[in-house]
């Protein structure tokens, strides 16, 4: 199994921990042990715990707090993982073959475009167009779309964008796996972050034939403690769970107890109020940041999770651009080209509000430069 790199990745491990201000995050400032106690973590039994292997699959505790976030779902339907990429990871495993293809949702997180390809499947794509406020291209969808096609990936709310679709675009691509045999793979990490407005609806409940992936990482603000979990029929979940068992074993014991806390139905709420409090106070900035540029971007507001998806108005190539900010302001953001499209450029909403600020201004400068000699 040869896999090709993963650009965004390794560019992130590389520089986030050298920059001065890391704008590449795609979660919002992460919650504390302190915050946790708070909610209700017993550091008693924490100082307490044997250290041991924690349930493969997930404590039956916290699969059993996690299937009341998805109506009708037992603990049979649930495998917790090492982080939502672990979940995509285990899910590509068990439901691919070589020669099988995948359809692929673009701009997107790029970890289900690779993956397949190292496991001898053809990834094709579909387009989420700007200019129709992120929704899918449908005749792109329609041409890609086949009888070989395993499953369907998609973001929602996207990463990237920060969009969410909308219901008719639901039912369509529900529609379509449906007349397919085929599979959907919902990466629904963002739900909860929503900017303003109700939570965005899940794919959970309308097919049989469709699984979702999410986890701690995004909307909950926990990123460290690598708790995910895929939710699928029982059947298919097991076979995941045998992956699983090639892997890593399951995840760690004391991240499991963080988060039974986590996701208990008054702490979740709180979690997702303080993410929605930063992302509220960032937007405002961020929108009177792009407008100061007149033309220079384009750009639709982001609807869900602490990023930013920006067009920007030069010939310059995103990864040069990126590398220029970050080797001249020790500012750190995303190229589109790690997302599967040019000319675009990912800026984490997510940051407290002044290191934000200062983050932007020195991206300010760097922008300033190019358009200078242009």
């Amino acid at each position: 199994m040869k896999i090709e790199p993963f650009h965004m990745e390794r560019m992130q491990s590389v520089w986030e921990n050298i920059v001065e201000y890391n704008m590449s995050e795609s979660g919002v400032h992460p919650v504390s042990l302190k915050d946790l106690f708070e909610l209700g973590l017993d550091m008693s039994k924490i100082d307490t715990l044997p250290l041991g292997y924690s349930q493969s699959n997930g404590t039956i505790e916290l699969r059993k707090a996690v299937a009341k976030l998805y109506p009708g779902a037992t603990v049979d339907h649930i495998e917790v993982t090492n982080g939502s990429s672990e979940a995509n990871f285990i899910l590509c495993l068990t439901l691919l073959e070589t020669g099988d293809e995948v359809l692929f949702q673009k701009p997107n997180y790029m970890q289900v475009y690779g993956v397949p390809r190292s496991l001898g499947a053809d990834v094709k794509t579909f387009s989420l167009l700007q200019e129709k406020n992120w929704e899918p291209d449908w005749e792109e969808f329609d041409n890609a779309m086949s009888e070989k096609t395993k499953f369907i990936y998609i973001s929602n709310p996207n990463n990237p964008t920060g969009s969410v679709l909308s219901k008719d675009s639901m039912e369509k691509i529900v529609e379509a796996i449906e007349k397919f045999d085929a599979y959907l793979i919902a990466d629904e990490v963002y739900q909860g972050a929503e900017l303003e407005g109700d939570m965005t609806p899940s794919f959970w409940g309308m097919s049989n034939r469709v699984f979702i992936v999410s986890g701690l990482s995004k909307a909950y603000g926990i990123p460290g403690v690598r708790i995910g979990w895929l939710i699928g029929d029982p059947e298919t979940v097991a076979e995941a769970w045998s992956q699983h068992d090639y892997i890593t074993i399951g995840p760690n014991i004391i991240s499991d107890c963080i988060a039974q806390i986590a996701v208990r139905k008054e702490n979740r709420q709180r979690l997702y109020a303080r993410t929605r409090e930063i992302l509220g106070e960032n937007r405002v900035i961020f929108k009177e940041w792009v407008e100061s540029f007149g033309d220079f971007f384009d750009y639709i507001e982001s609807k869900a999770g602490p990023i930013a998806y920006v067009k920007y108005n030069h010939e310059i190539p995103s990864v040069e651009l990126v590398e220029r900010i970050r080797d001249n302001q020790d500012v750190l953001i995303v190229p589109g080209t790690h997302f599967g499209t040019e000319g675009f450029l990912r800026i984490a909403l997510g940051s407290p509000a002044d290191e934000f600020k200062t983050a932007l201004e020195r991206i300010r400068k760097e922008i300033e430069k190019v358009r200078t000699f242009e």
